[in-house]
């Protein structure tokens, strides 16, 4: 077979062409950091990267998730610590106003602060995270203690008050991690009921002169909430070590997705570049060839 001017340069345009493509390719890793940069390029790796970068977002979703638990946790927790402490000194004007050496007059004036007492522990029940009230079960657009009525909301139930079926009952889960969920709030509503019919009986005697056994008769009704209160915080610090010891196990997670998609993805610099730099030296070389093999004839400079 006869070669022919036309084939050398064809043949010659043919593989510069080429040559140019595996250079673009491989500057285009050193650039984009990426072994691929449409799946057509490796579509095996493609999928991988997408399976990998989704097991990433969620383990991201389930981690702003989890800061929502820790919020609506904590949040119940100080609240629950303020509860104490106004009981606490409830509890510590109630023995005051047992004793004998108080007058009616003092009496009046620890009724006054009890009640005062009551309105705060009111306004704790109201307690809300963003829009939300977080001591109101599902409903969580209705406030506990309605100030309009200046009662709590109540049961749907009134011989049940604690029915698990009621809304103001039911608690509030978030996944945390897939297809593991944790209730983020607390339903003390009725404990809230509690404590205010305590304040109103206590404010009751003292208005009816009570004095001395028939007051300190109160102090094991404080001590019996008090009591109630603990037990909850103590649900409520259970939940709070359960997130974080998921936040931990999703901290782990995180760094091995992070991880494999960085292997099936990302390209080894050191290598990359160094097929880069030996393309661009067999591009040259193709380049030379080239140019020796097409030389000038008579016919490009006539005309």
């Amino acid at each position: 077979m006869r070669v022919t001017q036309s084939m050398l340069s064809g043949n010659l345009l043919r593989n510069l062409s080429n040559s140019y493509a595996k250079l673009g390719k491989v500057q285009e890793q050193v650039n984009t950091g990426k072994k691929v940069t449409r799946p057509s390029d490796d579509p095996v790796t493609a999928m991988k990267g997408i399976n990998y970068r989704t097991e990433l977002n969620n383990v991201e979703q389930f981690s702003r998730n989890i800061g929502e638990a820790y919020n609506w946790l904590d949040t119940t927790d100080d609240t629950f610590d303020k509860v104490g402490s106004t009981l606490q000194r409830a509890n510590e004007l109630m023995v005051q106003a047992s004793s004998d050496t108080m007058t009616p007059e003092d009496r009046e004036k620890i009724s006054a602060e009890l009640q005062q007492l009551k309105e705060h522990i009111r306004s704790l029940a109201n307690t809300k995270i963003a829009d939300s009230y977080i001591f109101s079960g599902t409903k969580t657009n209705t406030a506990p203690f309605n100030v309009i009525t200046n009662e709590y909301e109540a049961p749907m139930d009134d011989n049940n008050p604690t029915d698990p079926k009621d809304p103001l009952n039911k608690p509030v889960e978030i996944e945390v991690f897939d297809g593991i969920t944790i209730q983020i709030n607390t339903t003390p509503i009725q404990l809230f009921r509690e404590i205010d019919d305590m304040f109103n009986k206590i404010s009751k005697d003292i208005e009816n002169g009570a004095e001395g056994s028939e007051l300190s008769s109160h102090l094991s009704a404080i001590d019996n909430i008090m009591s109630k209160i603990l037990t909850t915080r103590s649900d409520i610090g259970a939940r709070q070590n359960r997130v974080e010891l998921m936040d931990a196990r999703l901290d782990s997670q995180e760094v091995i997705a992070t991880s494999r998609m960085s292997e099936n993805e990302d390209i080894d610099y050191e290598k990359a570049i160094t097929e880069m730099i030996t393309q661009e030296s067999i591009h040259r070389a193709a380049l030379s060839v080239g140019g020796r093999i097409i030389q000038p004839t008579l016919v490009d400079f006539l005309g």
